[in-house]
């Protein structure tokens, strides 16, 4: 059975950029397995007009920063970027982070739904299932323009997909994705894992290769505030076969403790 890991999402709002990386090196220095940002333009929550940063370009500057530990958008948007420049962006991404080996890049990527990053920014909103059609279409070029580029990237780069929709985001994961990320209690994602069980039956797919992520934290401003003890919902999901446990931080403060809490459930489970 593959073993637990930690994600935290560090939001790259509400915070200098030198606060957000010393909380990464804490971070990578605790030992969490994979560091997330989100690809966003404005905050998610506290003041909508304040302090924040970009996502890819942050991570490149992560890659540069960190030693060990994985990176990824939480994730990025598909409709921001040309799917051929965002292959060439994972892949540079992936040669920043790789130390003698391998690099530590995921693919994090959905279809998008914050509006106003579009209207700001002059992206054509357009509908879910509109969206939603574009990432279907988008991976695999995405996937072409990497096997094209000179040099290949050092791995195959993991591709995460997130969303919970069950006609089209849990196709396009058992098709396309090596880990799919939701949100929700452990009843919650026991369904969707059943969902895409058999979205990956009827495709031919074996559904062990996808690994199960999920959100063990509340996200202030967008979920409910309904998980009051992180070891206790990892519990709860690890028992439905979530493998991959994130939680968020957020600035200017960036409170550890949480993350402390996690760590030493995911290290009790592994051993």
């Amino acid at each position: 059975m593959s073993r637990a890991r930690v994600g935290v999402q560090v939001k790259p709002e509400h915070a200098a950029y030198a606060d957000i990386r010393r909380t990464c090196a804490a971070l990578e220095e605790m030992g969490v397995d994979v560091l997330f940002n989100w690809d966003h333009f404005f905050p998610l929550s506290g003041d909508p007009d304040g302090a924040h940063f970009e996502c890819w370009t942050m991570l490149a500057a992560w890659a540069e920063a960190t030693e060990r530990v994985e990176i990824g958008a939480l994730v990025t948007c598909n409709s921001y970027r040309n799917p051929q420049l965002l292959a060439d962006m994972a892949r540079t991404v992936d040669h920043i982070s790789a130390r003698g080996g391998e690099g530590r890049l995921i693919l994090g990527i959905g279809s998008g739904w914050f509006e106003r990053d579009y209207d700001e920014y002059g992206y054509e909103f357009g509908t879910p299932g509109a969206r939603l059609d574009a990432l279907d279409r988008d991976l695999p070029l995405v996937k072409e323009r990497c096997s094209r580029l000179n040099p290949a990237p050092t791995r195959p780069i993991p591709v995460l997909v997130g969303g919970g929709g069950e006609r089209k985001t849990l196709r396009i994961v058992a098709e396309q994705a090596d880990i799919w990320h939701g949100f929700g209690d452990a009843e919650k994602i026991a369904h969707k894992h059943a969902v895409l069980d058999d979205w990956c039956a009827r495709l031919g797919r074996d559904p062990a290769t996808i690994e199960r992520s999920a959100g063990v934290s509340p996200q202030p401003g967008r979920f409910p505030e309904d998980v009051p003890d992180h070891a206790a919902a990892a519990d709860a999901l690890y028992a439905v076969g979530t493998r991959l446990f994130t939680t968020g931080l957020s600035g200017p403060d960036f409170d550890l403790g949480p993350v402390r809490d996690l760590l030493a459930w995911r290290d009790a489970v592994n051993s």
